[in-house]
């Protein structure tokens, strides 16, 4: 049971944070028109790249040694509690559609499991305990990366993640809201993209949340760029695994190659269905087999297996 004075050291450290500020010029945002409103939340929302912008070359030293870990074959893994989780589980379940990676390369921890995906899990977010144990379910080594994501940076689950991450040895990346947050002091990379007061005072699913999304972003997207998961700007290891997929995959043989439609469906047969495989044999006139070789000789970058064939 929490006493009073554990709820007033609370409000009393809620009230420092920038992302818990009240904004007095919005008291009356209620009886404005609905045009008004959204006109309102639109320009604040314009705010969040320009604070992205101002981490971006520690977001860039962040990726650089989650890159390092991952071609190690360390997996990338998310920790947050509320809106927070469901971002980094959000992110871990669109790579392996985007970048065939293995479910088990990029994981999303959320705070109370699955179920507090769609249904809030109270007081699951105040465990550090709780974030020991699941990392402790994942065998978290020191190949692994852990991101905890907290808007207020002092969220005990997000903290205690990193914390218990950094014990195993692994890399740690605290991904914040506010300066000057535990989280950030608590990781190997402190990353706060501060946003400024929401517009519904701790609302931070709103500014904070797009924030964390698009850093999220860049921590995988770029990643797998490092990796060799693409070949310029194509998704040249999407997995196929539906027909939208399917003629996406399609178009990106033809985007990066310019072959026939006939040509493009012999590559494709020729190996079993996979983009980069098949970019390889067309544009480095090698066959199926020879194409899965040299893929494999380069730890799947296109660019060093293309460089090989003609070599």
């Amino acid at each position: 049971m929490t006493s009073m004075s554990n709820y007033g050291d609370l409000r009393a450290e809620l009230e420092t944070l920038t992302t818990e500020a009240f904004r007095p010029e919005l008291s009356e945002i209620d009886r404005l028109p609905t045009l008004e409103i959204a006109r309102l939340m639109n320009g604040e929302d314009t705010t969040v790249p320009t604070a992205v912008a101002a981490q971006l070359p520690l977001i860039a030293a962040a990726i650089d040694a989650i890159a390092e870990r991952m071609s190690r074959g360390g997996r990338l893994i998310y920790a947050g509690a509320g809106t927070a989780g469901r971002l980094g589980v959000l992110d871990a379940s669109e790579c392996p559609p985007t970048f065939n990676t293995e479910p088990s390369q990029v994981v999303g921890m959320i705070a109370g499991g699955p179920t507090a995906m769609v249904t809030s899990i109270e007081g699951a977010e105040d465990s550090r305990e709780l974030a020991a144990a699941d990392l402790d379910a994942l065998a978290v080594t020191a190949d692994d990366t852990v991101v905890g994501v907290s808007a207020s940076g002092r969220t005990p689950y997000a903290v205690g993640a990193v914390e218990h991450a950094h014990k195993q040895g692994a890399l740690t990346i605290g991904l914040s809201c506010n300066a000057h947050s535990a989280l950030a002091a608590a990781a190997d990379h402190g990353i706060e993209v501060v946003v400024g007061p929401e517009l519904l005072t701790g609302s931070t699913r709103l500014k904070s949340g797009t924030a964390q999304k698009l850093v999220l972003n860049m921590l995988s997207t770029i990643t797998m760029i490092r990796l060799g998961k693409t070949y310029g700007n194509l998704m040249v290891d999407v997995r196929a695994s539906n027909e939208k997929l399917r003629a996406r995959s399609r178009r990106i043989v033809a985007l990066a190659t310019g072959a026939s439609d006939e040509e493009i469906e012999r590559a494709l047969a020729a190996t079993d269905g996979e983009v980069k495989n098949a970019i390889l044999t067309i544009l480095g006139d090698v066959d199926g087999p020879t194409a899965a070789r040299l893929l494999e000789e380069s730890e799947g970058h296109l660019r060093v297996a293309l460089a090989k064939a003609s070599g």
